[in-house]
């Protein structure tokens, strides 16, 4: 009874994503730049990167917060991460992430995970110094996201998540709330499904005093200060449906490929797959495509990631009663600038 009654529940998740799905994308490509915060878009950690993102059907722990909250119930313990990634490397942009997760009981875990960009120091211009001189600023990026995951029963598998959500510079800043679900459903020993709703909330809007002005009308000796409001912005909400498929497994080796569907609300749609080799869970090798329309034409191309990517993992044990300790490595190529670098070190314990 207790099973079926999970199964109904994670079944109800499953429905209400899809007809959100189905409320809130209209895929329209014409809308691509119409939307903000696009730090949300940016995966900041090192081991999906390494299949492009393609592996969210798979996904355990701490990475699923940005792919599939539903891959964080499939901690045992503790785990804690680390990620940096060098962003557009030539660019001067760096991503660090942290996160931590524990067991809270009955299958369920609980997640906190924080992503900030770094963009270096850029100098400060005004209308009369449009050639700067007179110090720099550094803007600052950043999301916090909880996340709550729950193992429904051994087939099914949800998650959600809360991400505050934060973009300043020295004087104008914007801050959000968004919302991310996802449910993983597990069929037998090989197959695995998945579907995920991210970055939907309220829209978000800049405010600060570098939005006022300050004039003396003609005729007057006193100033007036003028307060302009900016637009709002949507955040770049999607859905991500996915599958991983075990080619091959032996005690030792285990050949695993992926697949997925992204529909993008402000943007083009994007279809990707990838491949992972494991050998005795000490050693992995991970290869990713993620394309979409205009991938490869100099013309067409809206985005700066050209499809493939690639990565490793090597895990050692770090105690006798299960502790592991894990490097993580991933390049994505890019067109401009020489791709993103990732680097992370995963801690299980």
């Amino acid at each position: 009874m207790k099973n079926m009654q999970h199964t109904i529940l994670a079944s109800a998740a499953l429905t209400a994503c899809l007809m959100l799905t189905t409320a809130v994308f209209a895929g329209n490509p014409d809308r691509a730049g119409s939307a903000g915060a696009g730090q949300l878009l940016i995966n900041p950690w090192a081991q999906s990167n390494g299949m492009a993102g393609t592996n969210m059907a798979i996904t355990e722990g701490l990475e699923g917060t940005f792919l599939n909250a539903a891959g964080l119930a499939f901690i045992n313990q503790n785990e804690l991460r680390f990620a940096n990634t060098q962003y557009l490397s030539g660019s001067g942009i760096s991503l660090n992430a942290i996160g931590f997760a524990t067991t809270v009981g009955d299958g369920a875990v609980l997640g906190l995970s924080v992503m900030t960009m770094g963009f270096g120091d850029i100098p400060i211009t005004t209308e009369n110094l449009p050639e700067g001189g007179i110090g720099t600023f550094s803007p600052s990026f950043s999301n916090i996201g909880v996340t709550y995951s729950k193992a429904f029963s051994n087939s099914i598998y949800g998650g959600i998540t809360m991400r505050i959500v934060s973009e300043a510079i020295s004087n104008v800043r914007a801050s959000g709330v968004c919302f991310d679900a996802g449910i993983r459903y597990v069929s037998g020993d090989r197959l695995n499904f998945g579907i995920a709703l991210r970055n939907v909330g309220a829209p978000m809007r800049f405010a600060g005093d570098g939005l006022t002005v300050t004039a003396t009308p003609q005729g007057s000796a006193t100033s007036l200060t003028m307060l302009q409001r900016s637009e709002r912005y949507e955040l770049p909400s999607l859905v991500n449906i996915g599958f991983g498929y075990d080619v091959y497994q032996s005690e030792i080796i285990n050949t695993t490929l992926t697949g997925q569907f992204i529909s993008n609300s402000f943007t083009k749609d994007q279809f990707g797959g990838g491949l992972e080799f494991t050998y005795n869970d000490r050693f992995a090798l991970r290869a990713g495509y993620l394309w979409e329309d205009g991938v490869g034409s100099d013309e067409g191309i809206t985005t700066a990631f050209t499809g493939p990517s690639a990565g490793f993992s090597v895990n050692l044990p770090a105690s006798q009663d299960g502790a592991m300790i894990g490097i993580d490595y991933s390049y994505r190529t890019t067109n401009p600038f020489n791709g993103n670098h990732s680097i992370g070190i995963v801690l299980s314990l």
